[in-house]
């Protein structure tokens, strides 16, 4: 009698299900937050996981504003970005990036953790902050997502 052999799911573009999420930011960690949204981007909380397909669903981060840290990070944490031109560095701190524009905080916290090949980039284009709680992604009908093993950031 021969061995059954098991064969490896390998999910098909058909196979995608993708859904809408939406996050309230409003007092959680940046970096607790920054990795469960990085988790759904990857869609790692799907049965048809693999590392070398685009599973992920969309995710909608409100408030990201009020996006919360601790200790002095609101000081002493810098945002670099290069012109591309000599002398051209420039940088802002979490404060003034947060007045500024507070979409690119969750952005780069966010874009940190996910693959850096063509694969992370087009993973990054289904994460959508907005600074406050409106959002134009009502009639995707997403579903909240409550972070209940997440402590709130006192400020």
């Amino acid at each position: 009698m021969k061995p059954k052999l098991q064969t490896t799911f390998t999910p098909k573009p058909g196979d995608i299900d993708r859904k809408w999420w939406v996050v309230d930011a409003s007092g959680v960690p940046l970096g607790r937050l920054a990795s469960k949204v990085a988790f759904l981007l990857r869609g790692k909380h799907k049965p048809t996981f693999a590392p070398h397909f685009d599973g992920g669903d969309f995710v909608i981060v409100i408030n990201s504003a009020e996006i919360g840290v601790t200790g002095k990070k609101e000081q002493s944490k810098r945002y670099y970005r290069h012109s591309g031109f000599p002398g051209g560095l420039s940088e802002l701190s979490l404060a003034e990036l947060r007045s500024s524009n507070p979409e690119r905080i969750i952005e780069s916290a966010v874009k940190g953790m996910l693959p850096k090949n063509r694969i992370g980039r087009k993973m990054i284009g289904r994460l959508k902050p907005y600074p406050g709680i409106e959002h134009p992604h009502t009639s995707q009908r997403p579903e909240a997502l409550v972070f209940s093993d997440v402590r709130q950031v006192v400020s």
